[in-house]
C-alpha cells in the first residue's frame, strides 16, 4: 500500500494516521462563477484604468470608477439584477483620440399652463417643474439645473451661449457609446408636457473612437470570468474580445466565459450587423429603439443570464424577466417577424408581457456559419457553450481528484491493493459514473450510446498519456411546439 504523508523508514512506536481526500467528494462539483464588466471610468474614479476591481456595492463602484461613469452605472444594473454571483469590474480611459458625442434640447415657449416636463435621458427621468408664466428660457435654465444635479445621469448640460432656449448636452465620456444616448420626454402613459410648451431633442452623435478594450483583456490575465460584459460592439473591440475568448476556450486554457452584448438600432441596422459577426462565445440583445442605453441592457441581461446558467447550464432562459431595462414604447418594438429573422441574424431578442416587462425571447449566440461557410446551429444558443463548459469542468475536477498522483498501468495488471495505480478501464468507469450523475442533472440523455462509444486507451507514443474519445448527447431544450387540430363540424 502506498501513502502520501506517512515515511515507510520510521521506527518511533506507535499509531500513524494521515489524510486522503480524493474520494471525499461526491456528485457533480460546483463552478465558482465570476461575472467581469468592462467600462469607462471617470476621472474622478479612485481605480485605475487596466485593474481588476471586486465590486459588492453600487456606491463602491460610483467611488471606483466615478459618479455618473460607464462602468458605474453597469455595475449597478448588474448589482440590482443579481446580488450573489462575485462582480468584478476593469475600468478603461478614454482614449486620447476620443471625441464626445453631444445632443441638444430645445425648449419653445411661454407655459400657458403649469405643469411639470418629464424628461428621459439614457432611460432615466428628470423631471421639471414649469410655471404659467415660465418662458422658453426660463424653462431651458430649469432644464439644464435639473440635469445637472443628477449626477449620476451620463450627461453634463449647459444653456447654449447664443440661444437661452437651448440646452447643451454632453456625454460625461468619449467614444461611440455616447451616440446611444436616448433623449426623449414622457415615456409613460399620462406623461404630459404642460401647453404652450415644446420640447424638441437633437440626437446625440459626434463621439467617436472607444477605448481599446485590450487593455481589459491583459489586465484579465488567467483568471476564470465564466460572464464577461461588453460595452462596445465595434467590429476591432469585438475581435479583440472573441479571439481571447477562443483562447480561453481551448484545452490549453479551460477558463472559458461568455461574453454579452447589446446593439441599439433599427431592424435593418441590427440585421445588418448581426449578420457580420460569427462568435460562439459571444451573445448579442437588439434592443430597438429602447431609452435605456446598451451597456445597461448587456450589463442586466449578463446577469440575469448567469444568475440562471451557474445553477443549470442546460436550462433555457426564455421568459426571464430583465427588469432594469424599459422596454420601446409598442408602435417602436420589433414586430414577431422581425425577431424571428433577427434569430436567423446572431441576435437575441426579448419580449414584452402585459406589465410592460422585458423578458428574454431567445438568447443566442452570433454563431451562424462554420469554417466552411455552411449554415451551422451547433452552437446556436448560449447553453450549448455554457453546458460544454460545465461538463468539461465537470469532467477534469473527477479525473484530476480521484487520481492526483497515480501510476499508469495496462488493464489486468496485477498490482497490490491500496497502490495508487490507474488502469484505462478505471478512468472508463469514471466517466461512465459521471455522465449518470449529469444524466441526473439534466444536462445529458443516452447513456447507452454514449456507453458504446467511449474509448479510453493508453497513447501508443507516450505511455504516459491516456486518450480519450467521448460522445455525450447534450440535452436539449423544450422551446417550440407544434400541433394541428384536424377539426369536425
Amino acid at each position: 500500500m502506498s501513502f502520501n504523508e506517512i515515511p515507510s523508514n520510521v521506527r518511533q512506536p506507535l499509531v500513524y494516521i494521515e489524510f486522503d481526500n480524493s474520494n471525499a467528494v461526491q456528485g457533480t462539483p460546483q463552478i465558482s462563477h465570476k461575472v467581469l464588466l468592462i467600462g469607462q471610468r471617470l476621472a474622478s474614479g479612485q481605480t485605475a484604468a487596466g485593474v481588476t476591481r471586486r465590486i459588492t456595492s453600487p456606491a463602491q463602484a460610483e467611488a471606483a470608477f466615478g459618479r455618473g461613469s460607464m462602468l458605474a452605472a453597469m455595475c449597478a444594473a448588474k448589482l440590482n439584477a443579481e446580488r450573489y454571483l462575485e462582480t468584478w469590474a476593469i475600468a478603461l480611459d478614454d482614449d486620447g483620440a476620443a471625441a464626445k458625442a453631444t445632443g441638444k434640447i430645445t425648449v419653445t415657449g411661454p407655459a400657458t399652463q403649469a405643469g411639470t416636463v418629464n424628461l428621459y435621458l439614457a432611460g432615466q427621468r428628470v423631471r421639471v417643474g414649469v410655471q404659467a408664466t415660465d418662458t422658453a428660457d426660463d424653462i431651458a435654465a430649469s432644464v439644464e439645473a435639473a440635469i445637472n444635479e443628477d449626477d449620476t445621469l451620463p450627461v453634463a448640460a449647459a444653456v447654449n451661449g447664443t440661444n437661452a432656449n437651448e440646452v447643451d448636452l454632453t456625454c460625461r465620456w468619449a467614444g461611440e457609446t455616447g451616440n446611444d444616448i436616448d433623449l426623449r420626454a414622457n415615456y409613460y402613459q399620462g406623461e404630459e408636457t404642460p401647453a404652450g410648451v415644446a420640447i424638441i431633442f437633437t440626437d446625440m452623435s459626434g463621439g467617436t473612437a472607444n477605448p481599446d478594450v485590450g487593455v481589459a483583456v491583459a489586465a484579465m490575465g488567467d483568471e476564470w470570468w465564466n460572464t464577461i460584459v461588453m460595452p462596445y460592439t465595434d467590429t476591432a473591440n469585438l475581435n479583440a474580445l472573441n479571439a481571447d475568448l477562443l483562447e480561453r476556450w481551448g484545452p490549453m486554457r479551460m477558463i472559458d466565459g461568455i461574453a454579452y452584448a447589446a446593439f441599439r438600432g433599427t431592424y435593418g441596422e441590427t440585421a445588418t450587423w448581426g449578420s457580420a459577426r460569427n462568435d460562439h462565445l459571444v451573445t448579442v440583445m437588439g434592443t430597438g429603439a429602447s431609452p435605456t442605453p446598451p451597456w445597461i441592457w448587456a450589463a442586466n441581461n449578463a446577469a440575469v443570464a448567469a444568475d440562471s446558467l451557474s445553477r443549470d447550464p442546460a436550462r433555457p432562459l426564455q421568459t426571464l424577466e430583465l427588469t432594469g431595462v424599459l422596454p420601446p414604447v409598442v408602435e417602436a418594438r420589433f414586430a414577431n417577424a422581425e425577431r424571428n429573422l433577427l434569430l436567423f441574424d446572431g441576435i437575441s431578442t426579448y419580449t414584452v408581457n402585459a406589465a410592460g416587462r422585458v423578458q428574454i425571447e431567445r438568447q443566442i449566440t452570433t454563431y451562424q456559419e462554420n469554417a466552411y461557410g455552411v449554415a451551422d446551429p451547433s452552437y446556436l444558443d448560449v447553453t450549448t457553450p455554457a453546458t460544454l463548459g460545465y461538463i468539461r469542468f465537470a469532467t477534469r475536477a473527477r479525473i484530476t481528484q480521484r487520481f492526483p498522483r497515480h501510476k499508469l498501468a495496462d488493464d489486468g495488471t496485477n498490482v497490490a491493493p491500496g497502490q495508487p495505480v490507474v488502469t484505462p478501464s478505471a478512468i472508463r468507469d469514471q466517466l461512465l459514473a459521471l455522465f449518470r450523475e449529469l444524466e441526473s442533472d439534466a444536462l445529458v440523455e443516452n447513456f447507452e450510446r454514449y456507453k458504446e462509444d467511449l474509448v479510453v486507451q493508453r497513447n501508443a507514443d507516450d505511455r504516459n498519456r491516456v486518450d480519450v474519445f467521448s460522445h455525450p448527447d447534450l440535452i436539449n431544450q423544450f422551446r417550440i411546439y407544434a400541433e394541428q387540430i384536424g377539426f369536425i363540424l
